[in-house]
């Protein structure tokens, strides 16, 4: 039987890995994509970032459609997976509680917190993620030029009322999960500093009432690996 390797996957013919026996990341430093960076910073994982350029629509070449069908960052490629064969992955939120499952990190171990963590990581892919990104999209980009606000409203109310779930578990957490840092913090807090600091939302959805969530962010973005994970994969030298 012929053993599968890099090779065998198409996107490492636009993306040569220079590093082939460590982990292969297909980026860039947007909220979702940024996860993934993040997670790997903190467990020390060797890996290579490889950084997908929107720019020029790379994410829709068929090198990259070959792994992520979606056409959606991030995405990566293990080499040393399950039964030491090759792994792809797409879906942020898949690829974090494979890494967490790997290397036995930010996963915790006993059942109950396991399940309390992926139900705020189901939380952030099925509600942050959608509605932060929705309100982006009417606030600061095209949708920001049409007279009809109610779209963008409908966002921002919506916005609003998952900061406040979110605060009303921090008023009592230290993170997410009680006193234990995990993959669901890593999933939610880029997209709470993406609403804030980039598409500058902070005051249209009250951002200022949520308390519990400003200590959360800022205790988040304290970490040394969450400041080298934000950047990951790096702009090309100008």
């Amino acid at each position: 039987m012929t053993q599968c390797t890099l090779a065998n996957f198409p996107i490492t013919r636009k993306w040569p890995p220079q590093h082939p026996d460590r982990l292969q990341l297909y980026s860039l430093p947007t909220p979702n994509g940024v996860k993934v960076s993040i997670l790997l910073e903190e467990i020390a994982l060797p890996y290579e970032a490889h950084r997908v350029e929107f720019a020029r629509n790379e994410q829709m070449s068929p090198e990259f459609l070959s792994l992520s069908p979606n056409n959606k960052i991030p995405a990566i490629i293990d080499p040393d997976g399950p039964s030491h064969e090759p792994l792809g992955l797409f879906e942020s939120g898949a690829i974090l509680i494979y890494l967490a499952e790997k290397t036995d990190r930010l996963l915790p171990a006993d059942a109950a917190q396991r399940y309390e963590t992926l139900q705020w990581l189901m939380f952030q892919m099925g509600g942050v993620g959608p509605m932060f990104g929705q309100l982006g999209f009417f606030h600061k980009f095209a949708g920001r030029e049409w007279e009809d606000q109610r779209p963008r409203d409908r966002y921002a109310t919506e916005s609003r009322r998952l900061l406040g779930v979110l605060d009303q578990q921090l008023a009592t957490h230290q993170w997410l999960v009680g006193d234990i840092y995990t993959i669901a913090d890593i999933a939610v807090f880029p997209w709470v500093r993406n609403l804030v600091a980039y598409y500058e939302a902070g005051p249209l959805v009250e951002f200022e009432r949520f308390r519990n969530v400003q200590r959360a962010l800022e205790q988040f973005l304290a970490r040394p690996a969450v400041a080298r994970g934000l950047t990951i994969p790096a702009a090309p030298s100008a």
